[in-house]
């Protein structure tokens, strides 16, 4: 074996701390110490793990990538540790979820506190992720379901579909277009628009929305997440378009939503192990996510 756990812990503690002082710090050993055993690491694996410029130590590329592993094993030892909590406090049960950032403050709340109003007895870990890290929570089973906006394309995941979710304009009461039954994208091309991030799934189906290349509007402002859209328009930065579970999270006021003519939709999905059998408390959460009172066209 080329690592052991206590080589790891004084990796980890360097690339936490930045140095070998702060990782002697972080381990209540001496700064000798940790510099003879990160040494000894680098010889057994072959690598340079940290060079020293200027006096700082800065870790390489192999330290990064190896850094990442490190990080995934101590996240599955807390995991370990919560486990052993809940056994040893005989607690009725635990629900890990994670969800999409936006999800966070608009359907998620609801989904838990309606849950928490049948099951009062249950502890809920909820985290917020970008698509790439839930994916990775749930094959690592650090949570054992995910909602999200798009699908999640992996083999070993399970996908249901749960709502439509239209994706609607959100605009400022008193524009001019606040007044009508539907606007058109060409319309809102022509607003100062709160665009999204080309290379984020919800900013792909907005560039679907606009159609062709030569009909896609320049963003005035640019934001990764919708409900950041909401607020600007909130406080009058421009226009902008936006999920309608998004819409009907926070209470935004001086706001108001025109449904979108041909309108694309952002369907929001639930994700789990496709071999893995699912707990009762991961199938009651679905049933409350599948029966939860949404606005129409959600």
């Amino acid at each position: 074996m080329k690592l052991n756990l206590r080589q790891i812990e004084v990796f980890r503690a360097i690339m936490l701390s930045g140095s070998i002082s702060g990782a002697s710090k972080l381990l209540f050993v001496s700064q000798p110490a940790v510099s003879r055993l990160i040494a000894y690491t680098e010889q057994r694996l072959g690598l340079m793990l940290f060079e020293r410029i200027k006096g700082r130590l800065y870790p390489t590329p192999e330290a990064r990538r190896l850094f990442v592993e490190v990080t995934a094993l101590y996240q599955n030892v807390q995991r370990v540790n919560e486990v052993a909590d809940n056994l040893a406090e005989n607690r009725e049960g635990q629900l890990r979820l994670a969800c999409s950032p936006s999800l966070g403050q608009s359907l998620l709340p609801r989904a838990i506190a309606r849950f928490r109003q049948l099951h009062p007895e249950i502890r809920i870990v909820l985290q917020t992720q970008i698509p790439a890290a839930m994916e990775q929570s749930l094959l690592t089973q650090q949570v054992e379901l995910g909602v999200a906006y798009m699908p999640v394309n992996h083999p070993s995941l399970a996908t249901r579909p749960l709502y439509e979710n239209r994706i609607v304009a959100v605009l400022p009461a008193g524009h001019p277009l606040a007044g009508r039954r539907q606007v058109t994208a060409a319309e809102l091309a022509r607003e100062p628009l709160i665009g999204y991030s080309a290379d984020i799934p919800f900013g792909m189906l907005v560039h679907k929305l606009f159609g062709a290349e030569d009909a896609q509007p320049e963003p005035r402002i640019e934001v990764q997440q919708a409900h950041v859209a909401c607020a600007l328009v909130q406080a009058g930065a421009g226009v902008a378009l936006a999920d309608e579970i998004t819409v009907a999270g926070p209470i935004w006021s001086d706001v108001v939503t025109v449904p979108i003519a041909d309108t694309v939709n952002a369907p929001v999905n639930v994700f789990h192990l496709q071999l893995q059998p699912l707990s009762r408390l991961a199938q009651a959460f679905i049933d409350v996510l599948v029966t939860l009172d949404l606005p129409a066209g959600a």
